[in-house]
């Protein structure tokens, strides 16, 4: 017998509730991180997310995902269960782990959200990690043979900054004094964050302990390079190609960090007095050549807009992740958005914050739905980044407190994604 109409479901709206991090260390034996466990980072964000929510109970969370790059060691096991275990939540909570690169955390998000509209949860709790000390990018790995046999990538698309390299060949216009101008004000805008106290909220104090020298608490990055000018930039050489134009000081760093957040149904989060930060309108993912991986987010917001009935000037802040920023760039000019933009990267962005891979979606969420409450004037605001391999990924969220907030209902949301798809 097949099911009847009415047991079919409706999809409903999904809620950011809340999020936090980590702050990110440099990754390496002299980083606060050093020695410091991987899974443990995730666990203080868990924890963090628990006690800023109390009422929230513990086993009303229906799912634990956390992703990493690299799933071995204290980033394996299945990290998002051993975490919620870790964590102290209830043995009745499930977990899994997520990899998709750059994107986990974000992929980690849209995963448990589309478990949320479609009625499978209720409450989940989304995030990353990457301890790049511990696991520096790339180890351990086995690229099959046929990917150089069969030339089926170039050899250069397995190495993050000779993908930069190339996305300056396709776009000449993108300079390195370009590069070096927006990487200046990168670390310009975090500082000026950081002094109004815009960054702090969601970081998770760590303590860590290191022999010889004891306990530190940690509760700002360490990345940060406040002060830097276009001529310091200048002079960094280039390690991906003699004369080139990706250097240390362009591109994000290696890094260690981790994050998580709440997310939920609407009628959860009003059922449990819990506050919502940001409504999730659409997602997308994209591939294009793994060559030039960093264009990434320019076909997957496209699709995530498209399927929102969007255009782009529907979009009042940008959270793009600065992997490097000829990758931003390249976003910035296909769709005509000045490299000084107010509405990019306010906070700045991973090149002065930095980049721990999986776990980077979901500061960029942090950061947006902190700008959301400061803004109230911004309705739609997209969280994007380009991903290994050749791959992009665009979120786009609703600010509550826009005015209109109140009168989007879920069916105008189901008319608007079908409009969208038949556009």
């Amino acid at each position: 017998m097949s099911p009847s109409r009415s047991a079919q479901r409706n999809v409903r709206d999904v809620v950011f509730v809340d999020g936090v991090r980590t702050p990110f260390g440099k990754a390496g034996e002299k980083g606060i991180y050093a020695g410091t466990r991987a899974d443990d980072l995730v666990v203080k964000c868990i924890r963090e997310l628990m006690r800023r929510n109390p009422s929230l109970p513990a086993d009303r969370i229906d799912e634990v995902a956390i992703a990493a790059t690299t799933q071995t060691g204290d980033q394996g096991l299945t990290i998002g269960r051993t975490a919620a275990l870790l964590a102290g939540l209830p043995r009745t909570v499930p977990g899994f782990a997520i990899d998709r690169m750059c994107a986990g955390a974000m992929t980690a998000v849209t995963t448990t959200a589309s478990g949320i509209g479609f009625g499978a949860y209720d409450v989940v709790i989304a995030g990353g990690v990457e301890h790049m000390g511990n696991h520096p990018m790339g180890a351990g790995a086995d690229p099959n043979p046929r990917f150089m046999s069969e030339r089926l990538v170039d050899p250069a698309a397995l190495n993050m900054g000779n993908t930069a390299e190339n996305l300056h060949d396709r776009f000449p216009a993108i300079t390195k004094d370009r590069t070096d101008t927006y990487a200046a004000a990168s670390q310009a805008k975090l500082a000026a964050a950081y002094s109004n106290e815009q960054i702090q909220h969601d970081l998770v104090p760590v303590a860590t302990m290191k022999p010889g020298q004891g306990w530190a608490l940690h509760t700002a990055d360490e990345p940060p390079r406040p002060g830097t000018t276009v001529a310091d930039l200048a002079e960094l050489r280039t390690p991906f190609r003699a004369h080139g134009r990706v250097t240390a000081g362009n591109a994000a760093g290696l890094n260690d960090g981790a994050t998580a957040a709440v997310l939920a149904s609407a009628e959860a989060a009003e059922e449990l007095g819990l506050t919502v930060k940001m409504r999730l309108v659409s997602y997308a993912f994209a591939g294009v050549e793994p060559e030039v991986m960093g264009i990434g987010p320019v076909p997957a917001t496209e699709k995530a807009l498209k399927n929102a009935g969007l255009g782009i000037e529907d979009i009042g802040l940008f959270e793009i992740n600065e992997a490097f920023a000829v990758q931003v760039l390249s976003f910035l000019d296909h769709f005509g958005i000045a490299d000084d933009d107010p509405r990019v990267n306010r906070y700045g962005g991973a090149i002065a914050v930095g980049h721990p891979l999986a776990s980077s979606g979901v500061r960029l969420m942090n950061q947006l739905a902190r700008q959301f409450e400061e803004d109230h004037s911004v309705r739609y605001g997209i969280t994007t980044m380009c991903i290994g391999l050749g791959m992009g990924a665009t979120v786009i969220w609703e600010n509550p407190h826009h005015a209109a907030y109140e009168s989007f209902t879920t069916d105008q949301a189901t008319a608007a994604t079908t409009e969208g798809a038949a556009a």
